[in-house]
């Protein structure tokens, strides 16, 4: 997709980029997931880039919008790669997305607002999703990659 320069638009058709946000709290041990609204499943914060290509802007953007959260910082560096399907769903076709997902922070508070796009929002100990069923696999490699990238400081 790097020869397209239509690939961080949804109207490209079956698959886009998109960014991603592993929000983690201040302390490192923890993790701002939505039970997504439209998936119905819990997942990292994160959307459609909109034509923006820089990602991590994307994902700074979307952590800010769906957790109401002042003052969060993203980390330059990509995190974590994914590509999922998303299922088709009233008019939108089944598609894939390309997901660049960036380490932002929680500086300031912790007290998150859910917004239209989640049933709810939750802080996960990092710990249980790493060695938990019932998340998704991504969200597990991400845990494991968060904890030895911790360990290895």
């Amino acid at each position: 997709m790097a020869e397209r320069v239509d690939a961080a638009s949804r109207e490209l058709n079956g698959r886009h980029l998109t960014g991603s946000a592993w929000l983690v709290s201040a302390d490192g041990a923890r993790v701002l997931l939505t039970h997504h609204r439209k998936l119905d499943r819990w997942l990292q914060l994160g959307g459609h880039a909109d034509g923006d290509t820089d990602l991590a802007r994307v994902a700074l953007r979307e952590a800010e919008e769906e957790s109401g959260l002042p003052d969060l910082v993203v980390e330059p560096a990509i995190f974590d790669l994914d590509r999922h399907r998303i299922p088709a769903r009233g008019n939108e076709p089944e598609h894939w997305h390309y997901d660049a997902r960036y380490v932002v922070r929680a500086t300031v508070s912790e007290d998150f607002v859910v917004s239209d796009e989640s049933h709810a929002l939750a802080w996960w100990s990092i710990a249980d999703i790493a060695r938990g069923d019932g998340f998704d696999d991504s969200l597990r490699r991400m845990a494991r990659k968060w904890l030895a990238n911790r360990s290895a400081k």
